[in-house]
């Protein structure tokens, strides 16, 4: 066996070494350019080769042609070194790179394999999209013409059956290098039934990403809009920059969505947005712009920009694009490295809520925050520096509710830490913090405020780790901490620090407020345990339980936060995983009572067929935060895989408080390796002055096999049954 495969190998070089001896001594005439655009030179690999007197290589035998990136497999070969013609006998497959492949039965080629006859071919783009046809040729290499050919992405059956869709044509031309097929005399059939005729058809092959032309079009019906198509078209405007336009028409709106994108070389943005003119509010154009942007700059700075706007407040819900009740448009300069952070910012905020008098809003906030950190040798730790500047407008001028505020904030900070032979680790901070505010259109408060607050605490910290006997293993860390700070000055407004949360993140804080507006003050004393534990079985707990003594309560502490009075709420959090998809959280805060003023929920599963995810949120009345009663609410959402092509999904939120559903709906979809269908149907039941309950109904369809598609495998049907 190993004389015979030696044997076979020498063959092959030899045929090689023939068939470039051949090809050197062909006419002249036929010689290619000696220019850099040349193909390389063609080898044949063969079990059998002979040489006849008229000068004919004829292989013969797991007959290999190379040429290039195009590969050759066929019964037997010969050449005709005077015409430079190759005369294949199939069944012969051709591959050109990895995105097209080529079989037929016979075939007239030259000798580069760029130009030629195939009859009774098939040619299939990227493992896709499949083109049969009586005969085929090659010109040049890029240029393949099929004749009296069917085009489909779905899978041929031996047994004659019609796929579920197909074109066929007169002629089809393949672009390989633009990536484009054009059709003449198309028809498009479902099964074996004509659906429509185009004499001209262009459509990308499968391996292009981006090319003009029309997008999958999308059918919605709404109780408010009526029943409108939609039908995006496609605008390449270059290698970096493209636009999308999409006409949506119903009985009651005339609407163009767009969406423009462009990448540069330091950056890139996005525009998306519509405008409209509809029955809903007659005579006044309606419309919605939103963009995102960022360029890296010199010097480590990137330039951010956040553009949100809409024409009315219930635009975006009536027309399905967001569910958004306060938009934010931002410019934003930022740089972060190790050691150093900068960040400038400016935003304009924009209310969608019906009961909320804008000009009574900080509409305008500015931000400028700067932060270093140091690490001294002479006294060791950690030293930390930060600066920050912050103004809000409000363009009311009316006392009180049309307040504006600038405040400067310098914070000076140093931390060490020390790790005992035992295991305990202690951490110490000191600092200070100096505010200065001021403060228009309010006489409550002084036009001019400073304030001085000094800081420090200790952290001791207990880790503990063990191994059970199943193998688990546990850690437990009891925590302490204890720290003091003064806030000398006058009061100040607390516009920043509205709303506070009580969580894992900041119960080690010296301040929990969100913003510097608000500080704690006076002794504080936080206690906690933290527990997690890790199976071999894949399965994780964690829990967390803390609270925070003080002296004396806080003022800005709202009712709900969980941090007011003298000793706040309980925290009690916790996780659990496990390694079959399982992830459930929640976070609770408790009182003396042992009443709860927040609770939240989430657990998620998610298997091999299904996925199923509820979140369940409940907030005490409370006026300071903007809740006149209790809020709660239940969402659940979830797929199942009814078989290997149909999946079923739902969603539906509930107002637990007020005993009503909010929101639900369903969608079917179902997808092969040929095509795609999406039904969903949405109701909304929430209604305000501008927002009215509304029913959504959506359908889209698509041919798989033009443009890329990835991830088709597991949709493929078999022959057997479809």
């Amino acid at each position: 066996m190993r004389a015979l495969h030696r044997l076979r190998l020498r063959i092959g070089a030899l045929a090689a070494l023939a068939w470039l001896a051949l090809a050197a001594a062909g006419p002249a005439q036929e010689r290619p350019a000696e220019t850099p655009e040349a193909p390389p030179p063609a080898v044949l690999i063969a079990d059998r080769v002979s040489l006849s007197a008229a000068r004919e290589l004829i292989a013969e035998g797991n007959v290999t042609a190379y040429q290039g990136q195009t590969r050759l497999t066929a019964r037997r070969i010969s050449y005709d070194s005077a015409t430079g013609l190759l005369d294949i006998e199939g069944p012969i497959r051709l591959t050109d790179g990895t995105d097209v492949t080529v079989l037929a039965d016979a075939a007239a080629l030259d000798r580069d394999l760029r130009n030629g006859l195939l009859a009774g071919a098939r040619m299939v783009l990227d493992q896709q999209l499949q083109m049969a046809a009586l005969q085929m040729s090659r010109t040049d290499g890029r240029y393949t013409q099929l004749y009296k050919t069917v085009v489909t992405s779905c899978r041929v059956c031996a047994d004659g059956r019609a796929p579920l869709w197909q074109i066929r044509a007169r002629r089809v031309i393949h672009d390989q290098q633009e990536k484009q097929l054009y059709f003449d005399d198309a028809q498009f059939r479902i099964g074996q039934v004509p659906v429509f005729w185009l004499p001209r058809l262009r459509l990308p092959d499968p391996t292009l990403k981006r090319a003009t032309g029309f997008l999958i079009p999308s059918v919605r019906s709404t109780s408010r809009l009526g029943t409108g198509i939609k039908v995006p078209y496609f605008f390449r405007l270059g290698d970096h920059a493209d636009l999308t336009l999409s006409p949506y028409l119903s009985s009651r709106t005339s609407t163009l969505d767009f969406r423009y994108r462009q990448a540069f070389r330091r950056g890139g943005i996005e525009l998306t947005g519509a405008y409209t003119r509809d029955d809903l509010l007659a005579d006044q154009p309606r419309g919605y712009l939103f963009g995102t942007g960022g360029f890296q700059l010199r010097n480590g700075f990137r330039l951010s920009f956040d553009i949100e706007w809409a024409s009315d407040n219930a635009y975006l819900l009536d027309y399905g694009y967001e569910d958004q009740d306060r938009l934010a448009t931002e410019v934003a300069l930022t740089r972060v490295s190790r050691d150093k952070f900068t960040r400038a910012a400016l935003i304009h905020y924009d209310s969608l809520r019906d009961g909320e008098i804008e000009s009574r809003l900080p509409t305008v906030v500015g931000d400028v925050i700067r932060e270093r950190r140091y690490f001294p040798r002479l006294i060791g730790g950690e030293l930390r520096l930060g600066m920050a500047a912050h103004a809000h407008y409000r363009s009311s001028d009316l006392d009180g509710v049309g307040r504006d505020v600038l405040r400067a904030t310098g914070e000076m900070a140093w931390l060490r830490s020390w790790t005992t032979a035992a295991g305990l680790r202690a951490d110490w901070q000191v600092g200070v913090g100096i505010d200065i505010f001021e403060i228009g259109q309010d006489s409550a408060f002084a036009d001019e405020v400073a304030r001085l607050a000094p800081m420090t605490a200790l952290t001791l910290r207990a880790p503990l780790t063990r191994v059970t006997r199943s193998g688990a293993t546990e850690y437990l860390e009891p925590l302490l901490q204890i720290g003091w700070s003064d806030v000398t000055g006058d009061p100040v407004p607390t516009d920043e620090s509205g709303r506070v949360e009580f969580d894992q993140g900041n119960l080690l804080s010296l301040s929990r407020f969100p913003a510097d507006d608000a500080r704690e003050h006076g002794p504080a004393l936080a206690y906690g345990v933290n527990w997690s534990r890790y199976s071999p079985g894949g399965w994780h707990h964690a829990l967390t339980v803390g609270q925070v003594l003080r002296r004396d309560p806080v003022a800005g502490f709202s009712i709900s936060s969980g941090l007011s009075g003298s000793s706040s709420d309980i925290l009690l959090a916790g996780q659990i995983q496990s390694d079959f998809g399982l992830d459930f959280s929640a976070r609770s805060l408790f009182n003396d009572a042992l009443d709860v003023s927040k609770a939240e929920l989430r657990g998620t599963w998610s298997g091999d067929s299904a996925s199923i995810g509820g979140t369940f949120v409940w907030l005490g009345a409370d006026p300071a935060e903007g809740r006149a009663s209790t809020v709660s609410e239940l969402f659940l959402d979830g797929s199942y895989d009814l078989n290997r092509f149909w999946t079923a999904s739902a969603s539906w939120r509930y107002d637990v408080a007020d005993t009503r559903p909010a929101a639900a709906g369903i969608g079917l979809a179902y997808r092969n390796e040929c095509v795609e269908v999406d039904l969903s149907l949405n109701r909304r039941y929430t209604s305000s002055t501008s927002v009215e309950p509304s029913t959504d109904f959506g359908f889209t369809i698509a041919l798989r096999g033009f443009g890329a598609t990835n991830g088709t495998e597991r949709y493929v049907r078999s022959c057997s049954s479809s």
